[in-house]
């Protein structure tokens, strides 16, 4: 596998994503099926969703020219769990599923995916003692695993350009990552997408012509969970003098994904100090706190994006550490955002009240 091929299928999934969203844009107004401002929501205008039905088009279309019928076969149960998906998230954008009947349409796929598929976590990684989880627990860890993800990429889908931006990032690593590792066809199905959200991206970007919905943001959060534990899994049995070997798998995982585990993370514990249910929509998400302090949605969405980059950058950086210093230094570097935000909002707060009342 040659770089200029990666580049070629990269550009072959932007082209033809590029190339269907203004049809499903028409097709969608046409047919009024929209995203409905109110509540939680951001938005002030009737905007058309379902903007993952392109994307997976240019992912689909680029996977036929560069799968074999073999790789097709080998990779059968999570082409199953992507459709389920997908038809799960087109569910519930057409007719919206409440948060428990959505979460229930989400674990057939990943229990395909982890029980059939054989995508699961085997151990603590070196984190903790080097305990080997016996296959049924594996199976439990990573299937609330992928759940969580899954949905923590689904929530950071609420301002123009954000998943598309955190999404295309993560990709990125993992594109570039397995390429180096020697995983050629995990790396294609990463640069795929990057390609597709890439085109997505010139649609959603602020203002936004049309958003993700649940069709795109459960598929994607899919695939982000399922690179994520080939990640861990490969690197901890990479050679230690491999040129693409992180010490630390999970920790490493955690930084790549940082944005929406921090975001998920700080939401149910706020919702549930409450005494709120944790599936309680709220306007306290990362993006809300950055609107609150007067930015537009695209300096916002620029800011997380850089701000995710910033922590693969540490992970490169801190590459020959172990968990136990990278785990503490994310969960630090996190706790600190987060008060730099309380104190950023309430003297953004007494400003404006200062001027309202001047």
């Amino acid at each position: 596998m040659s770089i200029s091929l990666l580049v070629i299928y990269t550009l072959t999934a932007f082209t033809i994503s590029v190339l269907f969203f203004p049809v499903l844009i028409k097709l969608l107004q046409q047919w009024n099926l929209f995203d409905k401002p109110g509540d939680h929501k951001i938005h002030q205008d009737f905007t058309p969703s379902m903007g993952g039905i392109c994307i997976i088009l240019g992912v689909i279309f680029t996977l036929l020219i560069s799968f074999n019928l073999q790789e097709w076969i080998g990779q059968k149960y999570f082409f199953v769990a992507m459709a389920i998906m997908f038809i799960t998230g087109l569910r519930d954008d057409i007719l919206a599923l409440d948060p428990v009947r959505k979460l229930i349409g989400q674990v057939l796929p990943i229990v395909i995916l982890v029980v059939f598929g054989n995508v699961y976590l085997t151990s603590f990684y070196g984190t903790l003692d080097a305990v080997i989880f016996p296959t049924w627990l594996g199976w439990l860890i990573t299937i609330f695993t992928i759940i969580i993800l899954t949905n923590a990429y689904n929530l950071i889908d609420g301002l123009d350009g954000l998943a598309g931006t955190i999404g295309l990032i993560v990709l990125l690593f993992y594109g570039c990552w397995f390429f180096l590792a020697g995983y050629p066809y995990f790396s294609i199905l990463a640069f795929a997408f990057c390609g597709s959200i890439l085109a997505f991206l010139i649609f959603n970007w602020q203002p936004s012509k049309i958003f993700m919905g649940d069709t795109g943001a459960l598929a994607i959060g899919l695939l982000l969970s399922y690179l994520s534990i080939h990640f861990i899994n490969i690197n901890y049995n990479l050679l230690e003098n491999h040129p693409a070997r992180f010490e630390a798998s999970i920790g490493t995982a955690v930084c790549v994904l940082i944005i929406p585990i921090f975001d998920t993370l700080r939401v149910i514990i706020l919702r549930l100090r409450r005494f709120e249910s944790p599936f309680h929509a709220d306007r306290n998400h990362l993006h809300h706190q950055f609107l609150n302090l007067g930015f537009t949605h695209s300096k916002a969405t620029l800011f997380l994006g850089g701000l995710n980059i910033c922590f693969v950058i540490l992970a490169w950086i801190l590459r020959n550490n172990s968990d136990k210093l990278i785990l503490p230094v994310a969960i630090a570097i996190c706790l600190v955002i987060n008060q730099i935000l309380k104190v950023a909002q309430r003297k953004y707060g007494d400003d404006r009240g200062k001027s309202s009342i001047s």
